[in-house]
């Protein structure tokens, strides 16, 4: 097999050579071994959320989007159109608009408008901080059809302003891809 360069990613070649005596190839996308649909986004710029309230993350800017699955203008929402088992992962770097404010956050994962992952860093109020770098990641199934994946954050900024740290080297993002072989 051999490799190949697609955006600036080395990938290997995605074909099986059929037995000695036949002819051609198969691809792995037609066996049905392909980790597609995936996507991953960022946040391209700061985003200012509310204390204490879960707020969406507007990852605005796509990395790559195989098939088109990924909102990166409106919703921010991730809806593969095949059914499977998906790897969803996300990270974020939040902080606070006042040196050593803040106290508790959270990065969550959404599936149809719910809660199904979280991953919590509490500083507590005797040891505050103004940044965190948080990240989760989860297996999710998806019916291919309706099913959709979002990412929220909640924080406490202990009177200051709490916002997500977004920009050009990706501290804030959202991906995922179909696995394959479950």
């Amino acid at each position: 097999m051999a490799l190949s360069k697609v955006d600036g990613t080395n990938f290997i070649d995605p074909t099986i050579p059929v037995a000695s005596g036949g002819t051609g190839a198969i691809t792995l996308a037609a066996a049905g071994l392909a980790n597609t649909p995936a996507f991953e986004a960022y946040l391209s710029s700061n985003q200012d959320t509310t204390n204490t309230t879960y707020d969406k993350i507007d990852c605005d800017t796509e990395v790559f989007d195989t098939d088109g699955c990924y909102d990166h203008s409106t919703n921010y929402r991730f809806t593969p159109t095949t059914a499977g088992k998906y790897f969803i992962y996300a990270g974020a770097v939040l902080e606070s608009s006042i040196q050593s404010r803040l106290t508790y956050t959270q990065i969550l994962i959404y599936k149809n408008g719910s809660v199904y992952k979280n991953g919590t860093y509490d500083m507590n109020d005797s040891y505050q901080e103004n940044k965190a770098v948080i990240t989760l990641n989860a297996t999710i199934d998806m019916n291919g059809t309706s099913d959709y994946i979002e990412s929220y954050v909640y924080m406490e900024a202990n009177g200051a302003t709490p916002r997500l740290q977004g920009s050009s080297s990706k501290p804030t993002y959202l991906g995922g891809y179909k696995l394959i072989g479950v």
